[in-house]
């Protein structure tokens, strides 16, 4: 296998390459605006302000994101197989799940005035967002994509142009946290099926991960230019490191995950339908 190329570097404003000023400044941009959204929700208090859980996760998030796109995950990227692989996973799986779990829709409806809201809310509620959200498509480019990248040469393809390099980075992101917002994002989602439907893509997800990762190892069918060991060192990453994520996600929808209650149960409090007497009963009564 040969050893894959990427292009060279450009530089940007200061001498500062272009790979590493668009990723942080954009990564930067990001925490900024939910933070200042999060900032005027507390001002607002509507409701109880904004949890600072949701923040840590989300900048959690942010940390992530930006430790894939940067040196050094990003320069060992670039010249050894494995390094792709982890930058892989920071960015389609270990991100997502952080910036998921910061339900950052639900901030900007708080945030938005109510005609605009009312349209987010709509667009979140259209068909075509339910078919995009729905398990089996969130499903297919989770697992899809690893196999069309890495059994076809669209990775040396990728991998050897800028703009489909970073192309494939924003689709590893977007994917991931489709899937990470179909399994256990707290934000609102009027199709998301049932825990048990979930917890049944989730374990198909992380057996086609398993799979994938298999077949790499054992250089069936793979069609990446690289040395052997880095390709089998990169399956590791991929199937250890997977399954963690995916375990986290797993952890993440029994944490976010709130019963229902019964049609015909009672919404008062049991203890407020048994009131004291304001009289002693009549001995008439007592008869």
């Amino acid at each position: 296998m040969r050893g894959h190329e990427h292009p060279a570097p450009h530089e940007g404003a200061g001498g500062v390459p272009l790979e590493v000023l668009v990723p942080a400044a954009s990564v930067v941009l990001l925490a900024a605006g939910y933070l200042l959204l999060a900032a005027r929700a507390r001002q607002r208090n509507v409701p109880a302000g904004w949890s600072r859980w949701r923040t840590g996760w989300f900048l959690t998030g942010c940390v992530l994101l930006a430790a894939g796109l940067l040196p050094p995950v990003a320069e060992w990227a670039h010249g050894d197989f494995r390094g792709h692989m982890l930058q892989h996973l920071l960015i389609g799986m270990y991100a997502p799940l952080g910036l998921v779990l910061g339900a950052p829709v639900t901030l900007l409806l708080r945030n938005l005035p109510a005609r605009q809201g009312k349209r987010l809310s709509g667009l979140v509620q259209s068909r075509p967002v339910h078919m995009l959200a729905h398990p089996v498509s969130a499903l297919v480019l989770s697992v899809g994509t690893p196999a069309l990248l890495y059994f076809t040469p669209l990775y040396n393809t990728m991998s050897a142009d800028m703009g489909l390099h970073w192309l494939l980075h924003v689709h590893f992101l977007l994917a991931g946290c489709l899937f990470a917002y179909v399994i256990a994002g707290p934000d609102p989602a009027p199709a998301r099926p049932g825990v048990p439907a979930r917890l049944v893509v989730l374990g198909v997800a992380i057996a086609a991960h398993a799979v994938i990762s298999q077949l790499m190892y054992g250089g069936f069918g793979i069609d990446i230019h690289a040395p052997v060991d880095q390709v089998q060192g990169g399956a590791e990453i991929m199937y250890y490191g997977g399954d963690i994520a995916e375990l986290l996600l797993a952890v993440a929808l029994v944490a976010t995950w709130r019963p229902e209650r019964p049609a015909g149960a009672a919404r008062s409090n049991p203890r407020r339908t048994i009131r004291p007497r304001t009289s002693p009963p009549s001995r008439a009564t007592a008869q």
